[in-house]
């Protein structure tokens, strides 16, 4: 999932992207509310994480703004101002959850998981490969130490495929009826695309070529 962070602390941004990064998500940090507005008109996100008291647009007046504009991306506030009358105001915003400052990372976390539950349905969309990777069968995204890596949606279904059957050969014909649809035409050579493509990123031990049967995900 990809968010945007808007926090003017640059320990705090730093010490948040990466944690962030090593739970699989992609994190766009920004420092300013003008800053973040911008990128907001130009590009999509999954969630935002904004801090209140920032230079230039503060984060309520933020949120507010793009609310107006019918943006309706889930977002979270971060922040040490903490009145009821705060609280109130970063809700009637737009906001649909709200951090009071210092946090706990992994507090943040849970609220992060939270909402995606909620929002995309996302509580059984994050395939754990190892310590160091991770795969998003949501957004298609491989991570490797944290970087992201797009695969199609063929090489997604491929995947996850070889996933569940880890440990197994999963056979040519298993591979071409799942991942092919019925009216499609399946290609060999394709296949073979796909997975020399998903053996760039995982590494070529991962995926082992059991001859003349098929493949095995170890």
């Amino acid at each position: 999932m990809k968010i945007l962070y808007l926090e003017d602390d640059l320990n705090l941004s730093q010490t948040v992207e990466e944690y962030l990064n090593e739970n699989g998500f992609e994190v766009v940090c920004v420092y300013d509310g003008d800053e973040a507005l911008d990128l907001l008109y130009s590009s999509n996100f999954d969630l935002l994480i904004f801090d209140v008291q920032v230079p230039n647009l503060d984060g309520f007046s933020l949120l507010k703004l793009l609310r107006e504009a019918n943006i309706k991306t889930p977002a979270i506030f971060t922040t040490s101002r903490n009145t009821i009358d705060d609280l109130s105001l970063g809700y009637d915003v737009g906001a649909d959850d709200y951090l009071k400052k210092p946090f706990a990372l992994k507090e943040l976390h849970l609220r992060i998981k939270a909402i995606l539950k909620r929002e995309y349905g996302m509580s059984q969309s994050i395939i754990k490969i190892s310590d160091s990777v991770s795969f998003n069968t949501n957004t298609q995204k491989i991570y490797l130490n944290g970087t992201p890596y797009e695969i199609n949606q063929k090489e997604s279904e491929l995947l996850k495929l070889l996933i569940k059957h880890n440990n197994s050969c999963v056979v040519f014909d298993t591979i071409f009826e799942t991942v092919w649809s019925f009216d499609e035409t399946h290609s060999e050579q394709s296949l073979r695309t796909y997975i020399k493509n998903l053996r760039k990123i995982l590494g070529k031990d991962k995926i082992i070529s059991i001859k003349t049967k098929g493949y095995m995900f170890v």
